[in-house]
Protein backbone atom coordinates (compact mmCIF):
# COMPACT_ATOMS: atom_id res chain seq x y z
CA UNK A 1 0.00 0.00 0.00
CA UNK A 2 0.87 3.71 -0.24
CA UNK A 3 1.74 5.99 2.41
CA UNK A 4 1.22 9.22 0.72
CA UNK A 5 0.80 11.16 -2.69
CA UNK A 6 3.46 13.23 -3.51
CA UNK A 7 3.83 15.80 -5.95
CA UNK A 8 6.71 15.82 -7.77
CA UNK A 9 7.58 19.75 -7.00
CA UNK A 10 7.93 18.48 -3.38
CA UNK A 11 10.73 16.00 -4.23
CA UNK A 12 14.73 17.08 -3.14
CA UNK A 13 17.07 16.53 -6.07
CA UNK A 14 20.28 15.36 -5.60
CA UNK A 15 21.63 16.06 -9.59
CA UNK A 16 25.42 14.26 -8.81
CA UNK A 17 23.16 11.24 -7.56
CA UNK A 18 20.57 12.07 -10.19
CA UNK A 19 18.20 10.88 -7.12
CA UNK A 20 14.89 11.66 -5.99
CA UNK A 21 14.48 11.90 -2.17
CA UNK A 22 11.24 13.04 0.32
CA UNK A 23 11.26 12.85 4.17
CA UNK A 24 10.07 9.53 5.47
CA UNK A 25 8.42 9.63 9.08
CA UNK A 26 11.03 7.08 10.08
CA UNK A 27 13.53 9.59 9.79
CA UNK A 28 14.84 8.34 6.41
CA UNK A 29 14.17 9.47 3.44
CA UNK A 30 12.07 7.58 0.29
CA UNK A 31 14.70 7.20 -2.73
CA UNK A 32 13.50 7.23 -6.73
CA UNK A 33 16.57 8.18 -9.63
CA UNK A 34 15.77 9.75 -12.26
CA UNK A 35 16.36 7.27 -14.42
CA UNK A 36 13.51 5.16 -12.64
CA UNK A 37 10.89 8.61 -13.23
CA UNK A 38 11.88 8.63 -17.23
CA UNK A 39 11.07 4.95 -17.29
CA UNK A 40 8.18 5.35 -15.79
CA UNK A 41 8.30 4.31 -12.52
CA UNK A 42 6.56 5.81 -9.83
CA UNK A 43 6.49 4.28 -6.19
CA UNK A 44 9.87 5.68 -3.95
CA UNK A 45 10.57 3.26 -1.24
CA UNK A 46 12.12 3.71 2.10
CA UNK A 47 15.44 1.79 2.36
CA UNK A 48 15.11 1.65 6.13
CA UNK A 49 11.26 0.64 6.51
CA UNK A 50 7.86 -0.57 4.62
CA UNK A 51 6.61 2.68 3.21
CA UNK A 52 6.17 3.60 -0.02
CA UNK A 53 4.85 6.40 -1.75
CA UNK A 54 3.44 7.81 -5.39
CA UNK A 55 5.14 10.45 -7.18
CA UNK A 56 2.59 12.54 -8.83
CA UNK A 57 3.98 14.23 -11.83
CA UNK A 58 4.01 14.18 -15.49
CA UNK A 59 7.18 12.49 -17.83
CA UNK A 60 8.02 16.16 -19.43
CA UNK A 61 8.28 18.16 -16.36
CA UNK A 62 11.18 16.26 -15.86
CA UNK A 63 15.29 17.28 -16.67
CA UNK A 64 16.83 15.68 -19.23
CA UNK A 65 18.86 11.88 -18.25
CA UNK A 66 22.61 13.76 -18.69
CA UNK A 67 23.87 13.38 -22.53
CA UNK A 68 25.29 9.93 -22.66
CA UNK A 69 23.90 8.66 -19.19
CA UNK A 70 24.26 4.75 -19.44
CA UNK A 71 23.83 2.57 -15.96
CA UNK A 72 27.08 0.64 -16.54
CA UNK A 73 28.90 4.73 -16.28
CA UNK A 74 28.23 3.95 -12.75
CA UNK A 75 29.09 0.41 -12.17
CA UNK A 76 33.33 0.83 -13.09
CA UNK A 77 35.31 -0.46 -16.46
CA UNK A 78 34.40 -3.47 -18.20
CA UNK A 79 34.46 -4.64 -21.46
CA UNK A 80 30.63 -4.10 -22.47
CA UNK A 81 29.59 -7.48 -22.16
CA UNK A 82 26.85 -8.03 -19.25
CA UNK A 83 26.89 -11.22 -18.14
CA UNK A 84 24.21 -13.11 -16.07
CA UNK A 85 26.37 -12.94 -13.43
CA UNK A 86 26.67 -9.21 -13.96
CA UNK A 87 22.70 -8.89 -14.11
CA UNK A 88 21.74 -10.95 -11.18
CA UNK A 89 24.57 -8.93 -9.23
CA UNK A 90 23.03 -5.52 -10.11
CA UNK A 91 19.88 -5.66 -7.78
CA UNK A 92 22.45 -6.05 -5.16
CA UNK A 93 24.45 -3.27 -5.92
CA UNK A 94 21.41 -1.12 -6.69
CA UNK A 95 20.54 -2.07 -2.69
CA UNK A 96 24.18 -1.25 -1.62
CA UNK A 97 23.94 1.90 -3.31
CA UNK A 98 21.08 2.90 -1.57
CA UNK A 99 22.36 2.34 1.90
CA UNK A 100 22.35 4.61 4.47
CA UNK A 101 25.08 4.12 7.49
CA UNK A 102 24.69 6.19 10.43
Amino acid sequence: SIYEEVEFEDLDYDPEKLMYTYPCPCGDKFRISLEDLHDGEDIAPCPSCTLRIMIIYEEEDLPPLPEGFDETDSEGEDNGEETEEDKSGSDLDDAVKRLTIR
